[in-house]
């Protein structure tokens, strides 16, 4: 088609998105936003996930993040030199310093050095854009030698991949068994298998962009369910986990590089010649991983540790399902030394069924691993990926997926309990209620075994569905109502959808022992109707109220302690 550039920006301006394609994880009815325009190449952005992007100008050689709840751009390095790419992980900004041929963390406003290449080499070799994964490690590109290069968690630099034209972007899949490379003049994006990281094999053609001038290939990023960004000429491209081109965003000028932020993590910032945009997406892109260790733990008095102890064996991004190419994942904590078998437990995370990730259930997780439970912290299909029953088919194959695999993780099959807090608190309970409805199973994977929970515990989470708050909400068009999103009707439209997410109706004197959590400033006679229910089905139950206590304070302390002796005393006795 158009070959100039500046007929390529008109088109650009004007083809925002082409968000009607089957599938695209693009909201439609959300426009681009521009948010500032005052920078001469602006590249590779990175969420922190605590409402900053950083990002630099790689031209004006700064350093800027935008506030986003301030919508305030802020310059944090005057003097930043040429950086061309930053990453935030482990509780880390992570900056491509390409003017000094290496790769640095930020501390304060220094640039502490993490390993570099020789800056006088000819041909030079300058960093362009790089990823972090979970352990640590860091991969980035060498565009002028046709290498990616791996720099271990202890700081040593080995060649991941040789002989690929021009590398510049590069994104790991969410279950870092895939390393994406874009390649920047013949506009290709290879795909790598990870077995090792460090070691990258099978290298092949992922996709291409089919249209535009022959170079251009950029920075890249990827969503909570696999889906590949990458910027091109004039848009931002996106395929399917299995190379299928899902849709094209537009901006007015040329884009750089990309990155998921904001607090729900479904704003996908674009960086570019003079620009920095926004355009709001149906799909989440992942968290940043949060710090593992005490030297990286948040100094957020607030909210609990996520640190690793020595004493936990933790399996980061397990596949735990697939659903055609999307793959459900799990953090999966276990005691290293226990004599075992034990039990196990699922932990459901909240965010209204439209947001959240397992991250944020991370510090649950491991407390009660401590406690001697092995645990899985797992995603859904939230409701701008899939509609119920999406979602409880995810944590149900979870279940499943434990059971199958008992051996592996040292657990005990017959004892499984899952515990959830506000849209994972229903989810838990509509596990507990529902365990041989088949609609709620879908195919995950791991049929011969069973879903059925012995033990559940709900946080703050509705059991009622057709009737009570959530089908006052789904009625009152001016409410937002999340289960209207999330089953993707209202509840007159669909009774006997609503009815199906219901757990309440579904529980019967089969039902496992359920205990109910919730603050005192959080509708303590919420599920009421289900706990007098469950007494009279024989089925034991029981609610403990905490003082002072908000929604969502099973996350934050000093409540975080209490309730987690109180899941431990629970789980004891029931598992």
């Amino acid at each position: 088609m158009f070959r100039r550039p500046v007929q390529l920006l008109i088109l650009a301006f004007f083809f925002v998105t082409s968000a009607a394609q089957a599938g695209s994880p693009v909201d439609s009815e959300s426009k681009l936003e521009t948010i500032a325009t005052e920078f001469g190449l602006a590249d590779g952005p990175a969420w922190d996930g605590n409402g900053a992007l950083y990002f630099p100008d790689v031209k004006g050689q700064k350093l800027y993040r935008y506030m986003s709840a301030k919508k305030k751009v802020q310059v944090v390095l005057e003097d930043a030199g040429r950086i061309s790419a930053a990453y935030y992980s482990h509780g880390k900004l992570f900056l491509s310093d390409n003017g000094n041929s290496r790769i640095v963390r930020l501390a304060g406003k220094e640039k502490i050095a993490i390993a570099g290449q020789d800056p006088d080499a000819k041909p030079p070799r300058r960093p362009n854009d790089l990823v972090v994964n979970g352990h640590g490690g860091i991969y980035y590109t060498l565009t002028g030698q046709k290498q990616v290069i791996y720099i271990t968690p202890q700081g040593q630099q080995v060649t991941a991949v040789d002989g690929i034209d021009s590398p510049n972007g590069l994104i790991l899949s969410p279950d870092e068994q895939t390393l994406y490379v874009a390649s920047y003049v013949p506009k290709k994006i290879w795909a790598y298998d990870v077995k090792t990281h460090g070691t990258a094999t099978n290298g092949r053609i992922f996709a291409a962009m089919d249209a535009g001038p022959e170079k251009g290939a950029d920075g890249m990023a990827i969503d909570r369910a696999g889906n590949v960004y990458c910027a091109g000429p004039a848009h931002i491209w996106i395929w399917s986990p299995s190379g299928e081109l899902l849709d094209r965003i537009g901006t007015p000028t040329r884009p750089i590089n990309c990155a998921f932020g904001d607090q729900d993590m479904r704003s996908l910032y674009v960086t570019g010649f003079g620009g920095l945009y926004r355009q709001r997406m149906k799909i989440s892109g992942r968290s940043p991983q949060p710090p593992s260790d005490a030297s990286d733990q948040s100094s957020n008095a607030k909210r609990p540790p996520t640190t690793i102890p020595a004493s936990i064996e933790a399996k980061l991004d397990i596949v735990f399902a697939q659903v055609a190419d999307r793959k459900l994942l799990a953090d999966v904590f276990q005691p290293a030394s226990s004599a075992g078998p034990l039990p196990a437990i699922v932990v459901v995370h909240g965010g209204g069924w439209l947001n959240g990730d397992k991250s944020k259930f991370r510090a649950l997780a491991i407390e009660l691993a401590k406690r001697g439970y092995v645990t899985a912290a797992i995603e859904y299909r939230l409701g701008g990926e899939a509609k119920f029953p999406a979602g409880i088919q995810d944590c149900n194959a979870a279940v499943r997926f434990l059971r199958t695999n008992a051996k592996q993780f040292n657990l005990d099959p017959q004892r499984i309990g899952a515990v959830g807090g506000s849209a994972g608190g229903h989810l838990a309970g509509l596990m507990a209620a529902a365990p041989r409805v088949k609609e709620l199973q879908g195919d995950g994977g791991n049929s011969d075994h069973s879903s059925q929970l012995q033990a559940a515990i709900v946080m703050a989470g509705p059991m009622q569905m057709t009737t009570g708050s959530v089908a006052e909400r789904s009625r009152d068009s001016d409410s937002g109502s999340n289960s209207n999103q999330w089953l993707g009707k209202t509840i007159d439209e669909a009774p006997e959808l609503y009815a199906l997410a219901d757990a309440h109706l579904h529980f019967s004197k089969d039902a496992p022992p359920v205990l109910f959590m919730t603050g005192e400033h959080d509708n303590p006679q919420r599920n009421a109707l289900t706990r007098d229910k469950l007494k009279l089905l024989g089925v034991w139950t029981d609610v403990k109220i905490y003082k002072d206590c908000k929604h969502g304070c099973w996350n934050q302390l000093p409540w975080f302690n209490e309730m987690a002796q109180d899941m431990d005393e629970f789980f004891k006795e029931h598992l």
